[in-house]
C-alpha cells in the first residue's frame, strides 16, 4: 500500500505542472507571439512481484506480475502552428507568415529570437533604429542592427513580404534603402530555450539558426505589415485540458485517502 502513496503522490504532482502550463497559457492568450505548450508524461519504473506466475493447476502463464510506481512529467513542449493575424494601424509592427523567428540583440550582446513582431523605430544621434518595446535592436540578414541614418519620416517606411526596407523618392516610388529584416528558422524549433517576453535563445536540440536569406532549400517565410500575430492558444481546448487535469488531481487525491483509510484498518486489527 505504500506503493499506492507513491504513485498517487507523483500523479498529483505532475497533474500539478499540467495546471501550471494551461495557466500560464491561459494568462497569455492575448501575448504576441507566444506559442502554447503542452505537458507530456511518462510512466516510472516498474517493480516485478513475480517474475513467473501460475495457474491454479500449476501451469506456467505467458505474462508476468509487475506494478507501475507512478508517473512524471517528461517534457514541456511548445506548439509553434501559426497565430492569429490581427491588423493593427502601428507601421512598424510585422507579422510572420511561415516558419521564422525575428533575431534581436539583448542587453549582453547574446542572440534572441522571437516571433513578436511588435517593433517601434527609436530616436539615435543620427537617425532612427529598429527595436522592440523594451529597447532591444532588431537584427537584418547580416546580424547587424537595423539603422537608418538621416531624416526619415518613420510613417512612410514601408516594408516587401521578404523584409526589404523600403522609402519613397521624390516621385514618391518606394525605393530599397539596402537593408532587409532578418528571418531565422531551427531544425527542431521545440528545442528552444526560453527566456521569457515570448523570446528564445539556441540550445544543443534546437541547432543553430538558419539564415532564411542564405541558407539553401529553406522555405521562406513572408512579413506583413500592419498585422501582429497573436498567440495560437485555444481557450476552448485549453479549459478542457484544465477540466481533465483537474479531474485527475482528485482522482490521484482520493487514491491516497482511500490507501490511508485501509493502512489504518490494518493498523486497527492488532486491537
Amino acid at each position: 500500500m505504500v506503493r499506492s502513496l507513491w504513485s498517487a503522490a507523483t500523479g498529483m504532482r505532475s497533474q500539478q505542472v499540467a495546471v501550471d502550463v494551461i495557466a500560464n497559457n491561459l494568462a497569455n492568450v492575448n501575448s504576441v507571439g507566444y506559442k502554447s505548450e503542452k505537458t507530456e508524461f511518462k510512466s516510472l519504473l516498474y517493480q516485478t512481484l513475480q517474475t513467473k506466475t501460475t495457474s491454479s493447476d500449476g501451469s506456467p502463464k505467458p505474462v508476468t506480475a509487475q506494478v507501475g510506481l507512478g508517473v512524471r512529467n517528461s517534457s514541456i513542449k511548445s506548439i509553434f502552428t501559426q497565430g492569429n493575424m490581427t491588423a493593427t494601424d502601428s507601421t512598424s509592427a510585422f507579422a510572420i507568415q511561415g516558419k521564422g523567428f525575428f533575431a534581436v540583440q539583448s542587453p549582453d550582446g547574446a542572440t534572441r529570437y522571437t516571433r513578436n513582431g511588435d517593433f517601434t523605430w527609436a530616436l539615435t544621434g543620427t537617425g532612427v533604429e529598429l527595436t522592440t518595446s523594451d529597447g532591444y535592436p532588431v537584427l537584418d540578414t547580416n546580424g547587424r542592427a537595423i539603422r537608418l541614418t538621416g531624416n526619415y519620416n518613420t510613417s512612410m517606411i514601408t516594408i516587401t513580404r521578404e523584409g526589404t526596407i523600403m522609402y519613397p523618392d521624390a516621385g514618391n516610388n518606394p525605393q530599397s534603402l539596402g537593408i532587409t529584416i532578418g528571418l531565422y528558422q531551427f531544425q527542431n524549433p521545440e528545442g528552444l530555450e526560453h527566456v521569457g517576453d515570448t523570446s528564445y535563445v539556441v540550445s544543443p536540440a534546437s541547432g543553430q539558426a538558419m539564415n532564411e536569406a542564405t541558407t539553401a532549400g529553406l522555405q521562406r517565410s513572408s512579413l506583413a505589415q500592419g498585422y501582429l500575430e497573436y498567440s495560437n492558444v485555444n481557450v476552448g481546448d485549453e479549459m478542457v485540458n484544465l477540466i481533465i487535469a483537474q479531474r485527475a488531481y482528485e482522482m490521484n487525491s482520493k487514491a491516497i485517502t482511500t490507501t490511508d483509510t485501509m493502512m489504518e484498518l490494518a493498523n486497527n486489527l492488532k486491537r
